[in-house]
């Protein structure tokens, strides 16, 4: 007699399968439906039966290869019964002949992903169709990200899909002349939905784990898909090199620690090491992007031994690389802040100045918060306390205004 698995580890293992298996069971179903809403029943169906087959015929070796089998017999059994079904229903259009990579690049992810990334599509849609199909996020889930009612994300959703259509998009990968600018986008979202769970603009978490998860098994999966490619390296590099610190940020009682006052002992020094290899194999191959500038600035941090031997020198440098190349205000608030951290708060002053007319900094709650720190180390209290209450006007995010709150209290106790 067959022994029943417990239902507690069924649940783990089709939440593991989930994480793992969705988008290549998606994607896989999608190419054979070409219709996206097709392919998410049939793939929810296949994780569905998973959860009532698995406690009596127990968990497959082999759980990805399950869920696609079921998944693609649905889409079969449908397709048989409803010959027509794709053209009435249709959201994705057959590959036409144009000529592509598919013999290097045969993965049927790398569609799903640049299918999401699509030039048609505006770069809000990308992103909730990128954590919708491949990410495997629940439309809840999605709207949460964007601080929106499902019901608004979900049609959101349809929207996007329906455009597919419209704009006769082609399941397939790009061909070689618009390959790169596909990846690009691709890179972009992921690297938006990254910086959306390591900096949520509001709510009462400093991170949205979900959203670091899904950002950073996006730029595995690129970077295993596209192994060539030296982009999908300098990125992964970029967001392991930020994630590995995440431990450290807050204290025990859930308080903000500045990078000075952190424990590097809660640095994750594996993710650091894999870090620091993707972005060598991304410069040993090309010049430097974006992506790996940005990741030698995290690299200079996590190889600090400790905050005081930090080389402010190196990472002026990395900005002068970034502002010369991608310039950007941000670029220039962080580098002003480096040279406040090496030559004093006097210069770090005398760099934000400018910056202060800033149209794109006008309500950026950063510049105020790093203004009013440099203000009260040089005893210049009164404007110190105005710009930290500038700041707490701006910031929308609870544990980064309770750390404001906190620095306000300080000086003014002074």
């Amino acid at each position: 007699m067959t022994e029943v698995v417990p239902a507690g580890v069924v649940a783990e293992a089709v939440a593991s399968a989930h994480r793992q298996e969705w988008a290549r069971v998606l994607a896989v179903t999608a190419r054979l439906t070409r219709d996206l809403d097709l392919a998410e029943e049939f793939t929810q169906d296949a994780f569905t039966q998973a959860l009532k087959s698995w406690p009596s015929s127990g968990i497959p070796d082999r759980p990805g290869a399950w869920l696609t089998l079921v998944a693609r017999n649905r889409a079969m059994d449908h397709l048989r019964r409803e010959a027509r079904a794709r053209h009435s229903l249709g959201l994705l259009v057959p590959e036409d002949s144009v000529p592509g990579p598919e013999e290097i690049l045969e993965d049927d992810r790398l569609r799903l992903i640049f299918t999401c990334c699509h030039p048609a599509l505006d770069r809000d849609a990308q992103v909730a169709l990128t954590l919708r199909l491949v990410c495997g996020l629940s439309t809840a889930e999605v709207a949460r990200a964007f601080l929106v009612q499902e019901s608004t994300m979900a049609a959101r959703i349809t929207r996007a899909k329906k455009k597919i259509a419209a704009a006769g998009i082609p399941y397939r990968v790009p061909p070689p002349d618009q390959l790169a600018d596909r990846l690009g986008a691709a890179l972009e979202v992921t690297h938006l939905i990254f910086t959306t769970g390591h900096a949520p603009p509001s709510g009462s978490q400093l991170v949205r784990q979900d959203l670091i998860d899904s950002a950073i098994s996006l730029a595995r999966m690129l970077r295993l898909l596209m192994p060539s490619s030296p982009e999908t390296s300098a990125l992964l590099a970029l967001l392991l090199l930020i994630e590995a610190r995440s431990a450290s940020r807050v204290d025990s009682a859930g308080r903000l620690l500045r990078l000075s006052e952190q424990d590097r002992d809660l640095w994750d020094r594996a993710l650091i090491t894999e870090g620091v290899a993707a972005l060598t194999d991304a410069l040993s191959r090309a010049a430097p992007s974006r992506y790996a500038v940005e990741a030698a600035l995290a690299a200079v941090h996590s190889e600090a031994p400790s905050w005081e031997q930090t080389d402010w020198t190196g990472i002026i440098a990395l900005y002068d690389v970034l502002r010369a190349s991608w310039p950007s205000p941000v670029v220039d608030l962080n580098r002003a802040v480096a040279i406040g951290l090496r030559d004093g708060p006097a210069a770090g002053l005398r760099e934000l100045e400018p910056l202060t007319a800033e149209p794109a900094l006008a309500v950026y709650h950063y510049l105020s918060a790093i203004r009013a720190d440099f203000l009260s180390q040089l005893g210049r209290v009164p404007e110190a306390v105005a710009a930290y209450e500038e700041a707490l006007a701006l910031a929308d995010n609870e544990v980064e205004r309770a750390f404001l709150q906190s620095r306000l209290a300080a000086i003014r106790d002074v």
